[in-house]
């Protein structure tokens, strides 16, 4: 009874998000406050009635109740509890479901927290999330619904996916979608915005948290996704370009420059037309994402949809939302004001550079993912485009927004001092190319021009130290009128120098793992041993063990430098019974930032077996720095300014009063 009830539940959600996409729009065309108050209420209201209907599907797994086919496609009675729990989101329809609940999830808060939105923005803005809303029951009612029953019901389940019975599961889809669906209310903003023919400095403060927080989530769980299939494919390799990875990749190169360029027009008024297109094209790019994994077009991992009028369901949804989108933005944007002027050597010009880059960067990922579908769509060959053309192209224009980010905090707004900020980075070049050079020295050499490598990921951290540095006046004020200065820095200062100190972490151990990784393949015998990044690996034997739901023949290793044993460390070749699926799971030591990587191959035919082991150097920094990028948003996140409205005339008036907190910005 409680999966009819969470199907019913499902139709009146589709029948309040309808209504939710007609009155409040009328209300804020006639100026009609009580047709405007339908929306708070109805999206708040929406919110709890997917919830409950994700809560009965939910409820399905945990019990393994195979009367119903998604459980019974995507479980079984021996799946350990929380693979159960994550289980829900492992499949087509389950995930489906997550993704409409997290967008009215973003609805409910933006109802309950945009107290201070004016009415017709805050009432169109949530109409058009409804749109978004309606589309996704739709689809999801007509083509994937959940709640099918079976008639008679199966006694046992087929088992979910072996490669998705891992915790990172319960914690990547999640992350992702948040930050996937989160850009639907920039989406939303800007669309609101059009509408009304409204769009100032105000428009980019309220757009400016959701904007920070979908990419908060979206950089935790593409570092998540990566660290997961790192561990868990037993392949050693921690991003591929695979067409699914570049789909959550695309929105996160989108996002960023959104973020810089709605601050732009925050503070200056500028670039308007251009902050409102990104926010319609960072959603859009969510959009295609969520083409490419349900469209069938693409076999992967992460592909659930293999039914062709999914594809087509959703291409109409992504023709009528993005076609549409563009569409009014290109009614609207020569009525809208451009905004302000400002010199190319300042922080707006900075900030445009590092817009043009990112934008071009993503148009790359962009054409190196579709240009193959859409080829063997046209004449049917197949190509292939991999590593070598991303690593080329994206590698080189991605190369000087490395050398630009430390000047940008460093240059003033409307006209800045190029000179003045070389003459605050050069020691921090020194340093870091110095650093360089010893490292690669220690290092027993490696490609030369990973010493310009590193050199950049360290002018990235150290330039964010360096912009709080200077802004606290450390060696040319007394130490407590420096700490003073310090302590009073907004907090987005901090939440700055965090993700670009972020930024240079993770180019720091890309670059180490790339250029100063080693890998061993060979063919294993007990009793032997090999080396791998000063370690000596001993091979002790392979023993059998068995898994809730599992068999598995684990090798045993023995890590020793010089004479003394450090670690051991179990590899195993895994078989699920239900699927009789076989996995690698993969042995991983770490020592500091690095790690030693052991998967296991297929036996030999003399008792032995090949082993694939890899060193890893500073590898963690990778997934580390994508943590304190991170780390940031959510600082940024906090600073007060960003959880009030567009400040009033007294408040802007007292706040050009304070020469110290003007200087700190």
């Amino acid at each position: 009874m409680i999966i009819e009830i969470g199907h019913y539940t499902l139709v009146l959600a589709l029948a309040i998000a309808v209504i939710l996409s007609v009155v409040p729009v009328i209300g804020a065309r006639h100026r009609e406050q009580a047709m405007m108050d339908v929306a708070p209420f109805g999206s708040v209201l929406l919110f709890a009635l997917v919830a409950f209907s994700f809560a009965a599907l939910t409820y399905a797994h945990v019990v393994s109740d195979f009367s119903v086919e998604n459980v019974w496609e995507n479980s079984h009675s021996l799946v350990p509890l929380v693979y159960k729990y994550s289980g829900v989101w492992g499949n087509h329809e389950g995930s489906m479901m997550l993704w409409l609940l997290i967008l009215a999830l973003f609805s409910a808060l933006v109802a309950v927290f945009g107290r201070n939105l004016p009415s017709t923005l805050k009432a169109n803005a949530l109409s058009v999330q409804a749109w978004i809303s309606t589309a996704f029951l739709l689809f999801i009612l007509l083509t994937s619904n959940p709640f099918i029953r079976l008639d008679p019901a199966p006694a046992e389940g087929r088992d979910l996916n072996p490669v998705l019975q891992d915790v990172g599961l319960a914690i990547h889809p999640p992350l992702l979608y948040l930050g996937y669906v989160g850009f639907s209310v920039c989406f939303s903003f800007a669309v609101a915005a059009l509408i009304e023919g409204r769009l100032d400095a105000a428009w980019a403060r309220w757009v400016r948290p959701w904007t920070l927080a979908a990419w908060t989530f979206l950089t935790l769980g593409i570092a998540m996704g990566s660290y997961w299939a790192y561990y868990e494919l037993g392949w050693g390799g921690w991003w591929f370009w695979d067409p699914v990875e570049n789909a959550s990749f695309m929105p996160w190169l989108a996002g960023t420059a959104l973020l810089h360029s709605a601050l732009v027009m925050e503070r200056r008024e500028a670039l308007k037309i251009w902050t409102v297109l990104l926010a319609i094209l960072t959603f859009s790019l969510s959009l295609m994402g969520t083409f490419l994994v349900r469209s069938g077009v693409l076999t992967s991992v992460h592909a659930f949809a293999s039914d062709p009028s999914r594809g087509v369901f959703i291409l109409c949804i992504l023709m009528i939302f993005i076609g549409g989108a563009l569409a009014l933005f290109a009614f609207r944007a020569p009525l809208l004001n451009a905004g302000g002027l400002f010199a190319p050597i300042s922080r707006e010009g900075a900030l445009v550079l590092n817009n043009l880059i990112l934008t071009v960067a993503c148009g790359t990922v962009l054409t190196g993912t579709l240009y193959p579908l859409l080829l063997e769509a046209l004449t049917g060959d197949k190509i292939s485009v991999g590593a070598p053309f991303f690593n080329l192209t994206f590698g080189l224009l991605m190369a000087p927004v490395l050398v630009i980010v430390p000047f940008g905090p460093l240059l003033a707004w409307k006209r800045g001092d190029l000179l003045g900020a070389l003459q605050r980075l050069y020691v921090v070049a020194g340093i870091s190319f110095l650093v360089a050079v010893v490292f690669f020295y220690v290092e027993n050499g490696g490609p030369v021009l990973a010493v310009l490598g590193l050199a950049a990921g360290l002018f990235l951290v150290l330039g964010a130290i360096a912009d709080l540095w200077y802004r606290a006046g450390i060696g040319k004020v007394k130490a407590d009128v420096a700490w003073r200065r310090l302590a009073g820095l907004p907090r987005s200062a901090f939440g700055t120098a965090l993700a670009h100190a972020g930024l240079g972490v993770t180019v720091l151990g890309i670059v180490a793992v790339t250029a100063f990784h080693a890998e061993r393949v060979i063919v294993m015998k007990p009793g032997e041993s090999t080396d791998a990044g000063g370690y000596t690996i001993h091979f002790d034997g392979m023993r059998p063990a068995t898994g809730p739901n599992y068999i598995e023949d684990r090798g045993h290793f023995r890590v020793s430098r010089g004479r003394f044993e450090v670690a051991e460390v179990w590899s195993a070749k895994r078989v699920y019974v239900a699927q009789r699926m076989p996995t690698t799971e993969a042995g991983i030591l770490t020592f500091g930032l690095s790690q030693l990587y052991v998967s296991l191959g297929d036996p030999t035919n003399d008792g032995g077996i090949a082993v694939r082991i890899w060193w890893k150097p500073f590898i963690l920094c990778i997934w580390g720095g994508a943590l304190i990028m991170a780390a940031g948003g959510v600082v940024s996140l906090s600073d007060r300014r960003l959880r009030v409205g567009a400040p009033n005339r007294k408040a802007k008036a007292a706040k050009s009063a304070a020469p110290v907190m003007e200087a700190a910005e």
